[in-house]
């Protein structure tokens, strides 16, 4: 049956993230499935999005917040919730699906306002947040709002459990893996040891003005690889300013064919984040585009890297830069292809074919009065 969703992100479009990132996915997944997804966040559709104007409604500009470890772009006030509540006026919804329920930007606007059944998505790991405690106590009625609830990951299903007093069935993020998948590696010529070229070549993604993103813990861990690895190319992409040691390439932010594209010609992905991690799609995307994988010993790392007891990538001590540089010299010392395959393999399984119905039965089960939504079985 072809549903009316009305999809809710808080965080601006005008920047990159990973929750932005999936409620684009999703929704073109849902339109592509024949459903009737539309989408309210605030900020402008990203220039290189599929998904169409006519199924996007801005909530207007946003203004820099620190949440998280990090810098979110959110939207509130009078004029905002005015914009909210002729959205879902004019939407007709069966279903709205609030991504960061309790996030004070137009999420929280449409848990307020929406008289639609209601299904939310938690991707925040955050066990100490002071926040989501008081959201807790404060925000229970309109909690209370809530038909079902999805987190992205175990970790983030253990902060609405012990904050939001609510349970929430664990359905992953989801990406489009061809967008990604390199069917061979990457060579400059054959003969070619590595795929970017005649180094090695390691990448970094994310926003590395942020200490939890752990870009100063990879970076430390330099002079350790380079004693190895004396030529060694290391590529840093996202936002931010950090200082970089001789050597290392900044590219800024990336779109995603270009990110494509860097992590097509990576022969190491490192991931050194500290800490508030609550999935890890870019561990996917680094794996389903045959780079080796180096991740700090988050939960979440840990979950996509162990997958079915099999080892898809070097795991270290988070913060721990020495252990960082073995990892990497162990890892580009000894490539493992069969590794490798196998961590495409898994990454497929996250592909929107395989998530985006899981979702969609969400919606359904949300819609027959169910508390609870099925657990992902991919």
């Amino acid at each position: 049956m072809s549903l009316r969703v009305g999809l809710v992100c808080p965080y601006s479009f005008d920047r990159p993230g990973g929750v932005q990132n999936h409620v684009l996915g999703l929704a073109e997944h849902l339109h592509a499935a024949g459903h009737m997804p539309s989408v309210l966040a605030p900020g402008d559709l990203p220039p290189d999005s599929t998904l169409g104007p006519e199924r996007f409604v801005t909530a207007g500009s946003s203004v820099p917040v620190r949440y998280n470890g990090s810098v979110a772009r959110v939207s509130f006030g009078p004029l905002v919730a005015a914009r909210v509540r002729r959205w879902l006026r004019a939407g007709r919804f069966d279903v709205v699906h609030v991504h960061e329920p309790v996030t004070p930007s137009v999420s929280l606007l449409a848990l307020w306002y929406a008289d639609q059944p209601m299904l939310a998505t938690s991707h925040t790991a955050t066990p100490g947040s002071r926040g989501l405690q008081l959201a807790g106590s404060t925000l229970r009625s309109s909690i209370a709002k809530i038909d079902g609830w999805i987190a992205v990951s175990e970790s983030a299903r253990a902060v609405v459990v012990d904050h939001l007093g609510r349970d929430a069935g664990v359905i992953p993020n989801g990406f489009t893996y061809t967008d990604f998948a390199a069917p061979t590696p990457v060579r400059c010529r054959p003969g070619t040891p590595w795929r970017g070229g005649h180094r090695p070549r390691l990448v970094f993604l994310g926003r590395s003005g942020e200490p939890r993103k752990g870009l100063d813990v990879l970076l430390s861990a330099v002079p350790q690889i380079r004693g190895a690895f004396p030529d060694v190319e290391i590529v840093v992409a996202g936002e931010g300013s950090l200082d970089l040691p001789a050597g290392c390439t900044r590219v800024g932010v990336v779109s995603d064919s270009e990110k494509a594209a860097l992590l097509n010609s990576a022969d190491l992905f490192v991931a050194p984040h500290r800490d508030r991690e609550s999935f890890g799609i870019v561990l996917l995307e680094a794996m389903a585009s045959g780079a080796a994988v180096v991740a700090a010993d988050l939960p979440p790392f840990v979950r996509l890297l162990s997958e079915r007891g099999s080892a898809l990538g070097e795991l270290f001590a988070a913060g721990d830069s020495a252990a960082l540089a073995a990892a990497v010299i162990k890892t580009l010392q000894w490539p493992d292809p069969a590794r490798t395959a196998r961590a495409q393999a898994v990454a497929r399984r996250y592909d929107w074919s395989v998530v985006g119905p899981q979702i969609a039965a969400a919606y359904h089960a949300v819609l027959a009065d169910g508390r609870r939504v099925p657990e992902y079985a991919g």
